[in-house]
């Protein structure tokens, strides 16, 4: 037989030549028969058996078997003895019969598993794979032969006496490798075993725990206890939820509300390699399904993951393993270990399994390509720490058979550890140990790289101390050459933060990580032009907190974030109550999605029906639509306030965005609504968008104007589903119902606000309109300030042959009204009425005040009715004046319209988005001035001003001259008005 080298793990190497003969021929002198071919393989099976004193009795029992793998291979021989296990629960009555097959069928997998293993037939993935197998079929066998005898017993009615575990509501999930596939060789199984008392079989007692309990203590005895053939596997149901107060079988209802209130982020981390391996398989992985939004936390969290990296933290304290050494060394929880590989893996994918599903792998070298193919990962580190953890797991495997040991620790003799660099193929020990330091040596790199940074209170300016009763001097002198002017009230402020009584800092852990913040917040906030009245900001910020570990885990992970916050704590007090409100929203910040693209309606649409995809709850379904609104919606705000967004894809990204959940929702709310009502025969909805929404300029409070367009078969008399309706009525209340899927207030939040007042007869008329009463009314009743709003509607969601008849036909309406003589006269009607009811003389107020952005809209709309010839119109403002703007308007006058829209535009989503509508009328925030001065290329506030003032008169000059001048269209312009 060939000497191969798998992951520099090698075949073995005999220490007693004269010993591994005699084992040899004391095995082949109890076989029955002797072919030939066993000469091969004598070196081989003496070295085994006198290396190992398992493997050698497992041999004085099952030489026949053994010696059939060898001449046939061992494949077959191993596939058999899973069916035959299997079977076991049907096969025999007798309880002692049953543990004493169970126990030699053990014996027989861990021969076979451990000869096709030390001859490097099979790898340390087949290996671990086929252990995984035969301790599922174990159980298997286990659960039919406790399910049949309960039964017998009149304990219990099973759903299919030939399929005891089929929808019995027995969950059982094998935990860790067990559920990896990736089990030792002489490894513990962890297992969590839930009920659903909802499944077909049914306990036939008045004490359901009680008899659940019993066979949870059945399963683990007759798995685990030790009779004369040994034992199955050692059996720890300790992973379940709250082990010391908890049955061993848990209701799911029960386990699912742990973990939804009181589940920990070690919980969360052990669960990644949750897989159901007995029992009612079904049940179990929809159990996994219901759990998934546990697991996988749709935002990134990094305060769970240093919660978890904590656990790996005290296993070192606790074990004492703080350097790498060989001899003594733990290659499971020892530095350098198994251990750090798979926390290595599994916090990466805690942090971005939830935005990826596609890293959601239970396998550890599955996991760790899967992190290099989605670019976590480098392909060297993947592709060493992946060799590192086969040869450590093959390491392990041995260092188990040589007594069926539980045991991960290198001996420290020099005889055992001679034993076991033998059974890896070594003769020289010193080359042996260079190899293992080596593997050990190189996960410690990877690992502590990626997660044992240690940090101090420090700064690049100098020391940061903030114990004691006094104040530090060379702190005090730290502050003072960062540029703050009153580091006493500064050092006061951290002081307090370690003794404050809010809810933000009340956690130590919170503390914790705010200490290890501040150098670098300081830093950050140094940058500004008064750096004390930022730190006295954001202390007020963290004073509105309601818990503070999210956020300050996001920023210690993030050093980049801190100077974005500071910007926002000074001059945006609009997100940086939303970041208060919701800390994990800041984590959005982390995704690149926006950074260099501007998605399309189309690719959120699909992002948002992907995420939506796997939640089948409808309110679930909107919970997650409103949490990607919001987060996209923030994360599109700091580009655009960091300036790497400009306002004209700042304005598209928002209309997009709001584009994509009008059609998902849309979608999602007539799914719900036809489960209740079916469809009206020929129904086709769709929703128009007016206003902002319509021309793809929405700022980030803007409300939709929206109008609720259907068709149906005008003989269908109701719908057809259980409880039908009157068509008008049915599709009235499917508007109002997806009003409340967009607009209801929950924990959530809500979407956006809808306003239907642009519908025929406004708030008067019904919210949803039949399509040919509203095309009618557009063509022969529509008032001139209809008309208008119509130049800028655009269909955004419903049926696509409906859109498409609408937005065909809305030219050809614009078309037609393009003869009436009295739009001039209408418009400027309508523009004194807002005047009137609106007019302000705050230079600021960039929205309706004269010669602002209604002016320039106005003009905008008149173009399009001046001009529309029935065919596809331009959208939005900027494109109307560049296309069209000429034909009847001098060059200098679209120029002067298309630069004050640009410099308006900018400057009310900066408002919008920093501090909102309301607080125009109040003084600008400190940190808000400087922006504003900036985004005009002006000195101060002041100049800013009379600019926009005179920018202001300018326009309204225009407008004037169009909509009052009555001798306008004659002289110098392109054309004459008709």
């Amino acid at each position: 037989m060939s000497n191969p080298v798998i992951n520099g793990i090698n075949q073995p190497i005999a220490l007693d030549q004269k010993a591994a003969q005699i084992a040899y021929y004391e095995f082949v002198n109890r076989l029955s028969d002797q072919p030939d071919e066993l000469l091969n393989h004598s070196q081989l099976l003496g070295t085994c058996f006198s290396l190992s004193p398992f493997l050698k009795n497992c041999a004085r029992h099952e030489a026949e078997l053994l010696a059939q793998c060898l001449v046939g291979g061992f494949e077959a021989p191993y596939l058999r003895l899973l069916e035959d296990t299997k079977k076991l629960g049907f096969q025999i009555e007798s309880e002692a019969d049953f543990m004493a097959a169970l126990r030699k069928a053990k014996r027989r997998a861990a021969l076979v598993c451990g000869l096709a293993d030390l001859a490097r037939l099979w790898d340390g993935e087949t290996v671990t794979k086929a252990l995984s197998d035969f301790a599922s079929a174990c159980l298997s066998a286990t659960l039919d032969f406790i399910l049949l005898q309960q039964s017998k017993a009149g304990k219990l009615s099973l759903a299919d006496q030939e399929s005891p575990q089929v929808n019995s509501g027995l969950v059982v999930l094998g935990m860790g490798k067990f559920g990896a596939n990736e089990l030792n060789y002489s490894s513990d199984i962890d297992l969590v075993v839930f009920h659903d008392a909802s499944a077909a079989m049914q306990l036939e007692t008045d004490d359901p725990h009680t008899l659940l309990n019993r066979i949870g203590k059945q399963l683990i005895r007759l798995m685990q206890e030790r009779t004369s053939d040994g034992y199955v596997f050692r059996t720890d149901l300790r992973l379940r939820p709250d082990p010391s107060s908890t049955p061993l079988i848990i209701p799911i209802e029960a386990a699912l509300n742990y973990y939804e209130g009181q589940g920990q982020n070690w919980e969360r981390a052990a669960m990644i390699k949750a897989r159901p391996v007995a029992g009612d398989i079904i049940a179990g992985e929809r159990f996994l399904r219901e759990l998934a939004p546990f697991i996988w936390r749709k935002y990134l969290d990094f305060a769970a993951i240093n919660d978890v990296h904590s656990i790996k933290r005290q296993i070192h304290a606790h074990k004492g393993h703080g350097e790498i050494r060989v001899k003594g060394h733990n290659i499971k929880l020892g530095r350098g270990g198994i251990r750090e590989i798979e926390f290595f893996v599994q916090t990466q994918q805690l942090i971005a399994g939830g935005r990826n599903p596609s890293l959601r792998v239970n396998g550890t070298i599955a996991a760790l390509y899967q992190l290099h193919r989605e670019g976590w990962i480098e392909r060297a580190p993947a592709d060493e720490l992946a060799d590192a953890y086969r040869f450590l797991r093959d390491m392990e495997h041995r260092l188990q058979m040589v007594q069926d040991e539980q045991t991960h620790t290198i001996p420290e003799s020099n005889k055992e550890f001679k034993v076991i660099a033998a059974l890896c193929g070594y003769s020289d020990n010193k080359n042996f140990s260079n190899i293992v330091t080596q593997n050990l040596k190189l996960v410690e790199r990877h690992y502590a790289g990626l997660f044992e940074e240690s940090r101090s209170l420090s700064s690049n300016s100098g020391n940061l101390v903030f114990t004691g009763h006094d104040d530090d001097p060379d702190t005090v002198k730290t502050l003072e050459s960062m540029g703050y002017k009153r580091p006493g009230d500064i050092i006061r402020i951290v002081k307090n933060w370690h003794v404050a009584k809010i809810p933000a800092l009340q956690a130590s852990q919170a503390r914790e990580l705010l200490t290890e913040l501040v150098p670098d917040l300081l830093s950050a906030f140094a940058k500004s032009a008064s750096p004390d009245h930022v730190v006295f900001t954001f202390d007020q910020f963290i004073s509105g907190l309601p818990a503070g570990i999210q956020l300050f885990a996001i920023l210690k992970a993030n050093p980049a974030l801190n100077d974005l916050l500071h910007r926002i704590l000074v001059a945006a007090p609009r997100l940086s109550t939303q970041i208060a409100r919701k800390p994990h929203i800041f984590d959005a910040m982390l995704e690149p999605y926006l950074e260099d693209q501007i998605p399309t309606a189309s690719d959120l649409e699909k992002l948002l029906r992907d995420t939506l995809d796997g939640i089948s709850a409808y309110e679930l379904k909107l919970d997650a639509a409103r949490r990607f609104f919001s987060e996209l919606r923030f994360q599109a705000a700091c580009r655009f306030f960091g300036g790497t967004l400009s306002t004209r894809n700042y304005a598209a990204i928002l209309s997009h965005l709001a584009e994509a959940i009008i059609a998902v929702l849309l979608d999602v709310v007539i799914s719900e609504f036809e489960s209740h009502h079916g469809r009206v025969p020929g129904a086709q909805v769709c929703i128009l968008g007016m206003g902002k929404l319509g021309s793809a300029e929405l700022t980030a409070d803007s409300d939709l104007d929206l109008i609720f367009l259907y068709d149906f078969d005008q003989e269908s008399i109701s719908s057809d589903g259980k409880k039908p309706l009157d068509p008008t009525v049915y599709f009235i209340r499917l508007m109002q119902r997806f009003i409340a899927a967009m607009s209801a207030p929950t924990a959530e939040g809500i979407i956006l606000e809808l306003d239907f007042r642009l519908r025929p007869s406004g708030n008067a008329g019904p919210l949803a309109t039949p399509v040919e009463s509203f095309l009618k009314y557009q063509s022969n009743d529509a008032w001139v300030w209809e008309s208008q709003a119509l130049t800028r509607a655009r269909t955004v969601a419903g049926d696509s042959l409906l859109r498409e008849r609408v937005q065909t036909e809305i030219p050809k309406i614009l078309k037609a009204v393009r003869g009436k003589s009295d739009i001039r006269a209408e418009i400027a009607k309508m523009r004194d009425l807002i005047e009137k009811e609106k007019g302000t003389q705050n230079t600021w107020d960039l929205k309706t005040a004269q010669g602002s952005l209604i002016d320039i809209e106005f003009i905008s709309q008149w173009l399009v009715l001046k001009t529309a010839d029935g065919n596809p119109l331009p959208e939005g403002t900027f494109d109307i004046l560049v296309q069209v703007g000429e034909q009847h308007l001098q060059r200098s006058e679209v120029d002067l319209l298309i630069k004050a829209h640009g410099q308006f535009s900018n400057l009310l989503h900066l408002q919008r988005t920093c501090i909102g509508e309301a607080n125009l009328d109040e003084e600008f925030p400190e940190g808000f001035t400087p922006i504003l001065s900036s985004a005009l290329d002006m000195p101060d506030l002041d100049s800013a001003q009379a600019h926009i003032q005179t920018m202001k008169k300018s326009v309204h000059a225009v407008f004037n001259r169009i909509f009052k001048d009555k001798k306008f269209g004659s002289g110098q312009l392109p054309q004459k008005e008709t």
